[in-house]
């Protein structure tokens, strides 16, 4: 029997579900913690020790619908590293990558339950969190290079430029474990009974921490939107610099709303969500560096024409 072939521009849009897929469930996992149904289902991989599926019970569906959702995307990422291996031609690169997620994948299963085990020891959650950005990171970087008219290219930027886009990355790296840490000791344990040890570091000290990090990122994230408009670098770095500028600019407004506001669920759901949009337009900032570069659409009629009066002005065969 043959096998299916998948093109590269298939491939490619199989990648992007499967970015956004990664987003998404890191914002369902953390409804489960903040509707305290992170115990709903006290065992792992059953949600109750005599059953798979869920009793009606209002956190153990919300904690079992989170499970299923996660399976679902777990699914779909392991067609998408078959379809690696299906694309014509295949490449090494992409292969690695979208495999790197199924592993990703078994990882988050392995924590995750574990998370369970330990009745959410916040270690255990911080590193399911974590996991999670890295994994959004894998998939981009698959996204990125899946694109049919990427090339292996030396970055299209100053080098100081470059390096002021690294240094983003690992701030925002730091944002987000800083995040976890001040998770980690908050009031939203992910059990509605409240029977979560929390991390015993002081509460104001490691808020504080995560927004003076969080505040340095912003002023990095304002230099590079100068940087980029002040240098000579692609149309498309710049076009990113600004949604990273607005992705910051959002996640500070939402960030001390719910500070001042005493951590209230919604809002925070919504700090999650920011964050991991944060954390994605500053990687895909810097894959900007070594973005392939298309025509603009506005150059094209004038390039068209410019070729038909050239064309026209050639003297007639005789």
């Amino acid at each position: 029997m043959r096998l299916p072939v998948v093109t590269p521009t298939a491939f490619r849009r199989l990648t992007v579900v499967a970015a956004v897929a990664m987003g998404a469930i890191v914002v369902s996992g953390a409804a489960v913690r903040l509707t305290g149904s992170g115990l709903g289902c006290p065992t792992w991989p059953r949600c109750t020790d005599t059953s798979l599926v869920a009793p009606v019970s209002y956190h153990a569906l919300v904690e079992f619908v989170n499970r299923v959702v996660t399976s679902i995307v777990g699914v779909f990422i392991a067609l998408v590293a078959v379809a690696a291996l299906l694309r014509a031609p295949r490449r090494r690169d992409l292969t690695l990558l979208a495999w790197s997620l199924v592993g990703g994948f078994v990882g988050q299963a392995v924590i995750g339950g574990l998370s369970v085990l330990y009745d959410l020891s916040p270690p255990w959650v911080m590193a399911h969190f974590l996991l999670s950005m890295l994994m959004v990171w894998a998939s981009l970087v698959l996204v990125h290079r899946a694109d049919p008219l990427w090339q292996p290219a030396a970055p299209s930027a100053r080098r100081e430029l470059v390096l002021l886009g690294r240094l983003l990355v690992g701030v925002a790296g730091v944002v987000l474990f800083l995040g976890t840490v001040t998770t980690g000791t908050g009031p939203h344990a992910g059990d509605g009974a409240h029977h979560v040890k929390r991390l015993s570091f002081p509460l104001e000290r490691v808020t504080q921490l995560h927004a003076d990090a969080a505040l340095l990122l912003t002023g990095l994230v304002v230099a590079t939107l100068f940087a980029v408009r002040l240098t000579d670098t692609a149309a498309v770095v710049r076009r990113r610099a600004a949604w990273l500028a607005a992705a910051v600019g959002l996640q500070v407004v939402i960030g001390y709303t719910q500070y001042f506001l005493d951590l209230p669920p919604g809002i925070v759901e919504l700090h999650v969500a920011g964050a991991t949009l944060l954390w994605a337009a500053t990687l895909w900032l810097q894959l900007g560096y070594t973005a392939p570069t298309r025509p603009d659409p506005l150059e094209l009629p004038a390039q068209a024409s410019a070729t038909w009066v050239s064309t026209s002005s050639k003297p007639m065969p005789s």
